[in-house]
């Protein structure tokens, strides 16, 4: 089982391309739950995600309620990120079956949606901050996500840079 990055009703097709490229460069399969502010097939979506949009391991649901069938039977985690979360995303012990749930750029997720994840995490901020944006989000917590989980072939991430780099621990 791999780590997962789901968007929820996203609104913007640039962040939601920008997520297709991190997922496609990083090997993270995307899921779009429905519906969107935009068409899928959308000209801004294709350009943000590049050519990178042809490589996207990218499954796309109608609703929440197929989301979550889809995941309950799998037996994946939903991690939800969000701003009214208590912990932090680097104390929290990532699983391979994670999905983290990005909420919706404009209202975040509704409140039935809090009730049915498995856990909510947050991104420390600086005071008077309210939130980055969803797609640097994505990249922090995926990389911290991919990091416990020791991407790479079964070395710890920054074994594996530091070998392709000639060194050695």
């Amino acid at each position: 089982m791999t780590l997962r990055i789901a968007l929820f009703e996203p609104d913007i097709p640039q962040n939601t391309g920008a997520i297709m490229r991190l997922g496609a460069c990083l090997g993270i399969p995307i899921d779009i739950i429905e519906p969107c502010g935009f068409p899928i097939s959308d000209r801004a979506l294709r350009r943000a995600a590049m050519d990178y949009g042809d490589i996207v391991d990218l499954a796309v649901h109608p609703s929440w309620d197929d989301f979550r069938g889809v995941a309950d039977e799998k037996g994946r985690r939903t991690v939800l990120l969000s701003t009214k979360a208590a912990q932090p995303y680097l104390d929290f012990c990532f699983e391979s079956r994670d999905t983290l749930l990005m909420g919706r750029e404009s209202a975040g997720v509704p409140d039935h949606v809090h009730r049915d994840v498995a856990a909510r995490i947050t991104i420390p901020m600086a005071p008077g901050a309210r939130s980055l944006n969803v797609a640097m989000a994505a990249a922090l917590v995926a990389g911290e996500a991919q990091r416990q989980l020791s991407v790479g072939g079964g070395a710890p991430l920054d074994n594996t840079l530091q070998q392709q780099n000639g060194k050695s621990s």
